[in-house]
């Protein structure tokens, strides 16, 4: 079945830097279109970053110039590299997948298959 699971979260200061990833498993990890999203406590999950399987990104304007997302089709994992962290970006990350890629969008009822998450804390 299809697996996702986060790492790499944890507590930063203000413009600190984290690298997160996330490890899939049980589908063609190539064929599928990868994102990033986040949900604050009492807020809606939002999209941060998504990939297709051509390589296209596309990334929420709050974090465009800040955050970066790549895969390794060879070790099935996704990343994010976060830096110049705000507090306000304080939130469980999740990852997710669709695997039947025809776009990826920052939209996340697009994704059928999520990760646990992991917590990033900026502190001012």
């Amino acid at each position: 079945q299809v697996q996702l699971v986060e790492s790499g979260g944890g507590s930063v200061q203000a413009g600190g830097s984290l690298r997160l990833s996330c490890a899939a498993s049980g589908y063609t990890y190539s064929s599928a279109c990868m994102g990033w999203f986040r949900q604050a406590p009492g807020k809606d999950r939002e999209g941060v970053a998504v990939i297709d399987t051509r390589g296209s990104t596309i990334y929420a304007d709050s974090v465009k110039g800040r955050f970066a997302i790549s895969g390794d089709n060879a070790k099935n994992t996704l990343y994010l590299q976060l830096s110049s962290l705000k507090p306000e970006e304080t939130a469980m990350y999740y990852c997710a997948a669709r695997l039947s890629c025809s776009g990826a969008y920052l939209f996340p009822w697009k994704y059928m298959y999520w990760g646990q998450g992991t917590q990033v804390t900026v502190s001012s």
